[in-house]
């Protein structure tokens, strides 16, 4: 198995193609996994998702995926990278509901608030500029202005500020991205993102 191959479970959170293209388009290969079982040769995961939150925590738990996905992460320390539903599934809960989140990495997703003192859209939707905090993970800091695409309603706040590596601003600073050990997370799409997320991506490969 190649060092660029990337395993992702075969779960109906949507956008799976887009990444298996961009992949693709890398000179990567992608396996995607039928069954948990067939996750544990993975030496690097990606987890996709759009959709609500409850939805996709039930499938994890119906699909049995939960138990192997935390031997490889946490235990054998196999790269994970979450995108948009993805990454917020690496949190311990989030307002959209009441299942539990996977708790690897300490924090809560919150809705988007618009009022009149701080009117904005929600959901949080296009193309923003995102702001390198921590040097060292997936998104490199450079002088050229980073731009991203997102698509969401809930944003993570995370319980330990080194746990985020990058902003954007949507009303007020809002979590872009996280790494917590080999733990990678966008809440935008580097899939829908051009050379930008082209980038990111060619990185985690390589990790």
């Amino acid at each position: 198995m190649k060092e660029t191959t990337i395993y992702i479970p075969n779960l109906s959170l949507g956008n799976t193609k887009s990444v298996v293209n961009m992949i693709n388009r890398l000179g990567g290969e992608v396996i995607i996994a039928n069954t948990p079982e067939e996750l544990l040769n993975a030496q690097k995961i990606i987890l996709p998702g759009v959709g609500s939150f409850d939805v996709g925590m039930q499938e994890l738990n119906d699909g049995k995926w939960i138990e192997v996905l935390n031997r490889l992460v946490l235990n054998d320390k196999i790269p994970i990278l979450g995108i948009c539903l993805g990454m917020q599934f690496f949190f311990d809960s989030s307002e959209e509901g009441v299942l539990p989140g996977l708790g690897w990495i300490p924090g809560k997703l919150r809705r988007f608030v618009s009022n009149e003192e701080n009117p904005i859209k929600v959901p949080h939707m296009g193309w923003n500029a995102v702001k390198v905090r921590k040097s060292g993970g997936l998104i490199p800091q450079q002088e050229e202005e980073l731009r991203y695409y997102f698509v969401h309603s809930y944003h993570a706040v995370c319980a330990n500020n080194d746990d985020v590596i990058a902003t954007a601003y949507h009303g007020s600073d809002i979590t872009a991205a996280v790494q917590h050990d080999n733990i990678y997370g966008f809440q935008f799409h580097p899939e829908k993102s051009h050379r930008f997320g082209m980038d990111l991506l060619k990185t985690f490969l390589s990790v």
